[in-house]
């Protein structure tokens, strides 16, 4: 496989021009990339950051078979690929510029692409995280839910949106948007927030989704402070979130778990959810 056979452009709808197409052969496996670019489509291409991002796609015999992108500073985010295209990536990449912090993928891609990486540029890979992606079947609601209600977070929210985003962001050592104002605001607009509330009226957990792109809505983010934790609110949360995405039409709802914690995976999978496919997600040190 020739390194030329791999196509980069900043413009996202270059991008799904070419390879929009095969995002939504597979949306439940390509649910980030598909996610990401519509945000990117409807709300501007620095949404995620001053710094433009990149998308690219294989191209070969006229089909385009693998895709990725970027948004700095974070990760490269890869669709599936073979041991040859994750080689023939990293030379094309690392030929372009050494410096990347990391990459997520499904667990093979992230891992041939991770090992093919360090040999390439001398940088050392370290697995940061294992995710597990998971698909309602049928919802189940736990029995008994925790006393209270759910209700779409509104205007009169916003402060506590973007409290808790930002603490769910430090919790999962991830980038959040320079905005976080803004990503409240976006999310209060479509009624993209549930909130659990007690029964005097008091939030105490939020699940998110993102909008539907090619039949599926992602569950994300679901956060609970860590003194609220425990008590079912997150579960209920969550069951409310994805009642609204099947009653809104998607034919797959799904969302990401870390296999380090075993109790939201047991939970996901008590309230309907089955596994997917295993995602992993490296840090790369820059070389000496």
């Amino acid at each position: 496989m020739r390194p030329d056979d791999w196509h980069l452009t900043v413009d996202v709808d270059d991008f799904l021009a070419r390879a929009g197409d095969f995002l939504r052969s597979r949306p439940a496996l390509h649910t980030i990339p598909l996610t990401v670019t519509e945000t990117l489509r409807t709300r501007g291409a620095d949404t995620y950051g001053t710094e433009a991002p990149i998308f690219g796609w294989l191209e070969r015999a006229g089909e385009v078979s693998a895709a990725f992108f970027r948004t700095p500073p974070r990760r490269l985010i890869l669709t599936p690929l073979t041991l040859d295209e994750a080689n023939s990536l990293a030379a094309h990449l690392a030929g372009l510029s050494p410096l990347l912090p990391g990459v997520t993928a499904d667990h093979d891609t992230a891992t041939a692409f991770a090992e093919a990486w360090g040999q390439r540029t001398g940088a050392t890979p370290t697995l940061h995280e294992r995710e597990r992606l998971y698909r309602l079947g049928t919802l189940t609601p736990p029995e008994p839910l925790p006393e209270g209600r759910g209700r779409v977070a509104c205007e009169h929210d916003r402060k506590q949106l973007i409290t808790w985003y930002r603490e769910f962001v430090d919790a999962i050592g991830a980038v959040g948007p320079a905005d976080p104002g803004s990503w409240a605001d976006t999310r209060i607009a479509y009624g993209r927030v549930t909130l659990w509330e007690n029964v005097d009226g008091t939030p105490v957990s939020m699940a998110g989704v993102t909008p539907m792109v090619a039949g599926q809505i992602r569950v994300a983010p679901v956060y609970t402070p860590a003194h609220l934790r425990g008590r079912g609110y997150a579960g209920a949360a969550t069951v409310e979130v994805s009642r609204a995405a099947l009653a809104a039409g998607a034919a797959d709802v799904l969302l990401f778990a870390d296999l380090a914690n075993p109790t939201s995976n047991g939970l996901y999978q008590r309230i309907g959810y089955r596994p997917v496919t295993d995602f992993a997600v490296y840090d790369f040190s820059r070389a000496a």
